[in-house]
């Protein structure tokens, strides 16, 4: 029952029940006195009545009064304490304190309002909490991974200025070594760039219509005379569909596809090294799996592996290292292109991952420069 309904209840109910209590008092008293007097009642008999009357009367207005007001202002002033007790404890940093409402009144819906944004606020918190911690995080990895190879390429340039290769080839190798580690230094610096841009929305898309087919055939073709994945056996298997083609765009297209599968070599474990890519047409969009036989990701790590800098493999070395920003980046392209991306894995026999385009609709063939 809403307030208002409730106060005029009670104030209908202070006019009915003194009517109804005084008139039922009235009658146990005449009947008192009368019975009393044997029905012949003397002037000083009728101003004892009356007096009991005035008595009886005021005495009902206050019990019905204070009762109906009590029952009424505890209805309110009991969650209006809830609240209160809410706020101080919100105030002094504490959202853990839930609040619980079982009336359906105004104040319940005040009530739940009130919850529900210490629910927004806790989440905001929490979500501010994780900022800051990737924040330190990441600005702790950009440190290392900045400064390891800065460290190397300095011992190099020293070693090669006190004279310490004692022959051409060996200072060749000195002078080779520091400028692949610059290589290294100018390959993260770009990741971040781009990862950036990313982040603050300023990359440009360069949307047209691509035959996903044709173009995962093609590039797949062209692995095969990469050093990097001469070991590899690729498998593409796609099915038919009258409309094949997305609006994507190729270079971003192409940097999702090299860094998936980069990804999935950096963590193979197999002598026989196999990655298996499929698509899937579905209604509005195109699924796309690749798949490789590494040594997969442990499932605690498994919902980590799209965020900036952070490696399923927590060692450094030569073998797994890395930007740590190769698969953020793909998801931050992914979600570019407008759609979704994620992954699945079981240790020890490999690792997929999923991510969707949208088909390009009938008539919209134009290509497209999105700012995003």
């Amino acid at each position: 029952m809403s307030i208002k309904k409730r106060l005029i209840a009670s104030n209908v109910a202070m006019i009915v029940f003194p009517i109804v209590l005084f008139l039922l008092l009235e009658l146990v008293i005449a009947t008192l006195i009368f019975s009393g007097m044997n029905g012949t009642p003397v002037k000083k008999d009728s101003q004892w009545f009356m007096s009991l009357r005035f008595i009886g009367l005021l005495f009902i207005l206050i019990l019905t009064n204070g009762i109906l007001t009590y029952m009424v202002s505890k209805t309110i002033l009991k969650p209006i304490r809830i609240l209160t007790k809410a706020a101080e404890e919100i105030s002094n940093g504490n959202l853990d304190h839930e609040i619980v409402s079982v009336n359906k009144d105004e104040l319940g819906k005040l009530s739940e309002t009130f919850e529900s944004m210490r629910l927004q606020l806790k989440k905001a918190r929490e979500e501010r909490d994780l900022y800051e911690n990737n924040r330190k995080e990441f600005v702790a990895s950009i440190s290392h991974d900045l400064k390891t190879p800065l460290t190397s390429i300095k011992g190099y340039i020293n070693g090669v200025l006190d004279g310490i290769p004692d022959n051409p080839k060996t200072k060749q190798m000195y002078l080779k070594t520091a400028y692949q580690k610059a290589e290294d230094m100018d390959h993260l610096i770009n990741e971040l760039f781009l990862y950036s841009k990313l982040d603050f929305e300023q990359f440009s898309f360069q949307f047209e219509p691509v035959s996903l087919d044709n173009f995962l055939a093609d590039y797949l073709q062209e692995l095969q005379y990469d050093p990097y994945f001469k070991d590899v056996e690729f498998t593409f298997q796609s099915e038919t569909s009258e409309n094949n083609s997305v609006m994507a765009d190729r270079l971003s297209l192409g940097r999702i596809i090299d860094n998936i599968l980069q990804n999935s070599l950096k963590y193979s474990d197999k002598k026989e090294r196999k990655i298996s890519v499929y698509l899937q047409y579905e209604s509005d969009t195109v699924l796309v799996k690749i798949e490789d036989n590494g040594k997969g990701i442990p499932k605690e790590s498994l919902p980590r592996i799209f965020e900036s800098f952070y490696r399923a493999d927590p060692s450094r070395n030569k073998a797994t290292g890395g930007s740590g920003l190769g698969l953020a980046i793909v998801k931050k392209l992914v979600e570019g292109h407008g759609g979704d991306i994620w992954a699945e894995s079981e240790e020890g026999k490999g690792t997929s991952i999923y991510f969707t385009l949208k088909k390009r609709k009938e008539g919209n063939s134009n290509a497209k420069r999105i700012n995003h």
